[in-house]
C-alpha cells in the first residue's frame, strides 16, 4: 500500500508540475543537467540560477507536504507512543544500519529511476505520467526494503526538517546521523542516471 500511495502522489505531482518540467525531485534535476539538456522545461534554461530556484522549490514542496501531513494525523502522532514510528511517517531509515551498502541502495534506486525516466524521453507528458507513477512503484516493492527508498533528497530531507521543527508529542529523535544517506545517495545516482542516459545513444550508435 504505502508503494502504491507514493506512486500515485508522483502520479498526481507530475500532472501539477508539467509546467515546470514535473521536476519534483532534485536528483532527476541533476540528472537532466548532466545529460546535456539545453532546458529544464519550455522557456527555462538550464543554468546555476534555475538549478537552485529547482532545488529550493523542490525542498519547499516536500517540507510543506509533511507538515500538511502532520496536520491531518495530529490526533494519531499524539496516540503513537513509539518515536521510531512518527520519525518513519516522515524520513526514511534503514532496516539494517550499515552506511556503505544503504548508500549503494539508494544509488542503484535512483539511477533506475532517473536513467528510465530520461531514456522515455525526458519531460512526461501524455502517459509519461503513469509511466513514471509504475516505475516509482516497481522501485518501491523491489528495492524498497533496505532503506525505505528515498530517491529524492527533498522527499527525505524536508520531512526530517519539518519533523524537527513541528511540535510532536514524544517525536525523539530526527536521525540526523543518518540524513546524509538518502541525500548522497539518490544524488549520486541521479547523476549517474544522467551520465549514462546521455552515453547510451552515442554507444549505440558508434556501434552500429
Amino acid at each position: 500500500m504505502v508503494t502504491w500511495g507514493w506512486g500515485i502522489a508522483v502520479f498526481a505531482g507530475v500532472f501539477v508540475a508539467a509546467k515546470s518540467g514535473a521536476h519534483l525531485n532534485p536528483a532527476v534535476t541533476l540528472g537532466l543537467l548532466l545529460n546535456g539538456k539545453a532546458e529544464y522545461a519550455p522557456g527555462v534554461a538550464i543554468d546555476f540560477a534555475s538549478t537552485l530556484t529547482y532545488f529550493a522549490g523542490e525542498m519547499v514542496g516536500a517540507f510543506l507536504g509533511a507538515v500538511v501531513c502532520w496536520l491531518a494525523y495530529k490526533q494519531h502522532f499524539d496516540d503513537e507512543p513509539e518515536p521510531a514510528g512518527k520519525l518513519g511517517v516522515f524520513s526514511t531509515g534503514p532496516a539494517i544500519r550499515s552506511t556503505p551498502w544503504n548508500v549503494i541502495t539508494e544509488v542503484i534506486g535512483t539511477f533506475v529511476l532517473v536513467f528510465v525516466i530520461l531514456t522515455l524521453g525526458g519531460t512526461p507528458s501524455g502517459l509519461g505520467p503513469l509511466a513514471v507513477a509504475l516505475l516509482v512503484v516497481g522501485i518501491g516493492v523491489s528495492l524498497g526494503g533496505p532503506t525505505g527508498y528515498a530517491i529524492n533528497p527533498a522527499r527525505d530531507l524536508g520531512p526530517r526538517i519539518a519533523h524537527f521543527v513541528l511540535p510532536i508529542k514524544g517525536k525523539g529523535s530526527s536521525d540526523w546521523a543518518y540524513s546524509w544517506v538518502p541525500v548522497v545517495g539518490p544524488l549520486v545516482g541521479g547523476a549517474l542516471g544522467g551520465l549514462m542516459a546521455r552515453l547510451v545513444p552515442i554507444i549505440v550508435t558508434a556501434a552500429s
